[in-house]
C-alpha cells in the first residue's frame, strides 16, 4: 500500500514518482523487442531460427543490441523499485520487485558483456559453436541465468500480491505467463533454440510491460490489499 502524507503537494508527488517509474517497465519491452526485431530483419546474415538474440551483439552495428541490453535493463531496475513503492509490504511486494531488479541487473551484465561469434555470425564467424568460451562469453551467459530465471519467479511471486488485491484476472495471467515460459525455455532439445528464447522474452517483457502499466494506472488512486499483508512478502 502506499503511505499518503497529510501534505497535499507530498501526496500528490509520491503517486507521480511511482507512476513514472512504472512506466519505464511498462516501456522497457516494447523498446527492446522492437529494437531487436528491426535488426532481425536488417542484419545481414542473421536468421533467428539459427542465431539467438544475443549475437547481434557482435559486429559494426553490435553495439545497437548492446545498448538495448543496457537500457532494457536499466529500465527494468527502475520499474522494480516502482512496484516496490506500488506494492511493498503487500504480498509480494517485497520479493515481487527485487526479483524483478535482479532480472535488470541480468540484462545490464549480458549488454556489457557479448558473447562468442558462432552459428556463422557474424560473418567470419565459426559454423557451429565456439570449442571454448572466453571470459566475456561467461559473464554474458551469467546476466541470461540471472534475468530468465528471476522474471518467470517474480511471475510467481507477484501473482501472489494481484490475489492479495482482489484481481484473479492478472494473477492467473501472471502464473500462465510463469508456466509457459518456463515450459518454452527449458524444453529438452536443442531444436530452435534461439526461437524459443525469443518467445520467452516476448513473454516475459510483455508480461512485466503490462504489469507495470496496470499498476502505474492504479497508483493513481492508492492501492488496498484485500487482505492483511503476510509476515513475509
Amino acid at each position: 500500500m502506499i503511505t499518503m502524507t497529510n501534505n497535499p503537494a507530498s501526496s500528490a508527488a509520491a503517486p507521480a514518482r511511482t507512476r513514472a517509474l512504472l512506466a519505464c517497465g511498462a516501456v522497457a519491452g516494447p523498446l527492446f523487442l522492437g529494437v531487436a526485431a528491426a535488426q532481425v530483419a536488417l542484419r545481414a546474415g542473421f536468421d533467428l531460427t539459427r542465431h539467438p538474440l544475443s549475437l547481434l551483439a557482435l559486429g559494426d552495428l553490435g553495439w545497437i543490441q548492446s545498448a538495448n541490453f543496457v537500457l532494457a535493463g536499466v529500465l527494468s531496475i527502475a520499474s522494480a523499485v516502482g512496484l516496490r513503492r506500488a506494492l511493498h509490504p503487500g504480498r509480494g511486494g517485497t520479493w515481487g520487485p527485487l526479483l524483478v531488479g535482479v532480472y535488470g541487473v541480468g540484462l545490464v551484465v549480458a549488454g556489457i558483456f557479448t558473447a562468442d561469434p558462432s552459428q556463422g555470425f557474424p560473418a567470419g564467424a565459426p559454423a557451429g559453436n565456439p570449442e571454448s568460451l572466453s571470459g566475456h562469453a561467461v559473464l554474458h551467459g551469467v546476466g541470461a541465468m540471472l534475468a530468465f530465471p528471476s522474471l518467470i519467479a517474480a511471475c510467481f511471486v507477484l501473482a501472489r500480491g494481484f490475489a492479495a488485491l482482489g484481481r484473479p484476472g492478472w494473477r492467473a495471467y501472471s502464473i500462465a505467463t510463469g508456466v509457459l515460459t518456463l515450459a518454452v525455455v527449458s524444453w529438452p532439445t536443442q531444436d530452435g533454440m534461439s526461437l524459443r528464447l525469443a518467445a520467452g522474452a516476448a513473454l516475459t517483457f510483455g508480461w512485466l510491460s503490462a504489469v507495470t502499466a496496470h499498476l502505474a494506472t492504479s497508483t493513481r488512486g492508492g492501492l488496498a490489499p484485500a487482505t492483511a499483508p503476510d509476515p513475509v512478502s
